[in-house]
């Protein structure tokens, strides 16, 4: 039994090595679970290499102030509607790289990237200047305080400023994940995270011939470490270290190609500037009960992003079975995918869910002292992971969705469960029913569960098997 046992772990080791170096680049045939295992795991890394940089900036940041961890909130709160026009542009470039791939056409695989990264940067350096010419008016539209915004506005600017950097990091990995070299993304995130758990104590407190930035330090580090990210991805697409390989000839704008972007990308932006703008009404609503409950609302945030982004991971990862099963007309291998990633999920969700419903307090106690802060963050732990198992297979089913190229189905979905449910209900109950911060993470939760249902009774009619990219 003990020899078996070793055996099995041995396997599984050499697997999950195989999976982080890349060694499998064929997934529209064979061991659907093997596939799931080699796609989920360098992205399942991958994304908690996102999520680390969250984690890492409250951590240093929440040694300053209580405003400065309020400013972090409030500038992502607004940086998520780059990361919606981010997502929904990688969307569209995973959805078409994927099928291109599982029709055996690298090269308009290959074109479609060139035309991505175009409309990025047009799209970046277009958020940059406003981001660098109204910071202060931002974060006072957001409800900052005066004395937030003197403290906090270089933050906004360098961040937001700097988008380009966010931008291409989503957007060069969506490619990436879509030609199936997930573990070409996961290690430009090791790269950039690595750079910025070292740059952080140094541009925020000083050293040596660094000056002391403040929480504006944290913007600095974040983008020289996305920078330098996406700098390599740049060189492992012209040097062809990926199934993806451009050359100067291929710089050169397509506009039918780019329409086809366009179009598959406004279902995806669409979609997430739903989600993402009720977050920032969220975060507007929270303001209104003080910085310490909007302290501890962020600190709970981060905290959960860093088990989303494994989640995610695993939803990438069926995103990038339907693309590239569907280009291989393989519509049934495409839909136990996501099945069988969606019951993978579930239970890391659940197992998640337990930790934060029972440690809750000693978790958001590592991130600060001040209790009304830890009373908040903690509370909304719990409220908002009661519903996780749930969000496991809302978050698959959607991700199946987008990589199918049908991305107006969840912008439906989340239109009713973010807009319609969510953000009437959380104004009521926590304001004119006096329910305080509850009403609004009930209302999370809430919202959450219904998009989960309804996702998943869309995605049983099967109209996604038909789409065209």
């Amino acid at each position: 039994m003990a020899i078996k046992s070793g055996n099995v772990l041995y396997k599984i080791y050499n697997s999950f090595l195989d999976a982080v170096k890349g060694k499998q680049t064929e997934f529209t045939s064979g061991s659907i679970r093997k596939a799931i295992f080699m796609l989920s795991v360098p992205m399942i890394l991958e994304m908690m290499m996102e999520s680390i940089f969250a984690i890492v900036d409250i951590a240093y940041v929440s040694q300053i102030s209580v405003n400065a961890v309020a400013t972090i909130g409030l500038t992502e709160s607004v940086v998520t509607l780059v990361y919606a026009i981010a997502i929904g542009l990688s969307m569209a470039a995973t959805a078409v790289v994927a099928r291109r791939i599982g029709e055996k056409d690298e090269f308009g695989a290959s074109q479609a990237a060139v035309q991505a990264i175009f409309l990025g940067i047009v799209v970046a350096v277009i958020i940059g200047i406003i981001g660098l010419v109204y910071s202060r008016e931002i974060l006072s539209l957001m409800g900052g305080s005066s004395d937030l915004i003197a403290e906090g506005h270089g933050y906004t600017k360098f961040l937001i400023g700097g988008n380009i950097t966010i931008v291409l990091l989503f957007l060069i990995n969506a490619i990436f994940r879509g030609a199936g070299d997930a573990s070409i993304a996961m290690w430009t995130l090791i790269l950039s995270n690595g750079l910025n758990i070292i740059l952080d104590p140094i541009f925020i407190f000083g050293l040596g011939p660094v000056p002391e930035f403040g929480v504006m330090g944290a913007a600095i580090a974040t983008n020289i470490g996305r920078g330098s990210a996406v700098i390599f991805q740049l060189y492992i697409l012209f040097r062809g270290g990926s199934r993806i390989r451009l050359y100067t000839s291929n710089l050169v704008l397509k506009l039918k190609i780019m329409l086809n972007l366009i179009r598959v990308s406004m279902g995806g932006i669409a979609q997430f500037l739903i989600g993402t703008s009720s977050w920032v009404f969220l975060m507007r609503l929270m303001a209104e009960f003080g910085s310490e409950a909007l302290a501890g609302y962020t600190i709970a945030i981060r905290v959960m992003m860093f088990t989303f982004m494994p989640a995610w991971g695993m939803s990438n990862a069926a995103a990038t079975l339907v693309g590239q099963n569907l280009g291989a007309e393989e519509p049934e291998r495409a839909e136990k995918s996501v099945w069988l990633t969606g019951k993978y999920n579930a239970i890391f969700m659940f197992c998640i869910s337990l930790v934060y419903l029972l440690f809750a307090e000693g978790i958001i106690g590592l991130f600060t002292k001040v209790p009304s802060v830890i009373e908040n963050g903690s509370l909304c732990l719990q409220v908002v992971a009661a519903g996780y198992v749930f969000y496991a297979y809302g978050m698959v089913v959607t991700q199946a969705f987008n990589g199918a190229g049908d991305t107006r189905t969840p912008t439906k979905i989340n239109f009713i469960a973010f807009w319609l449910i969510q953000l009437p209900f959380a104004y009521l109950v926590s304001l004119y029913l006096d329910w305080g911060v509850m009403g609004v993470y009930i209302a999370i939760t809430l919202a959450e569960v219904l998009l989960s249902v309804m996702a998943v009774i869309w995605f049983r009619k099967g109209y996604w098997k038909q789409t065209v990219v």
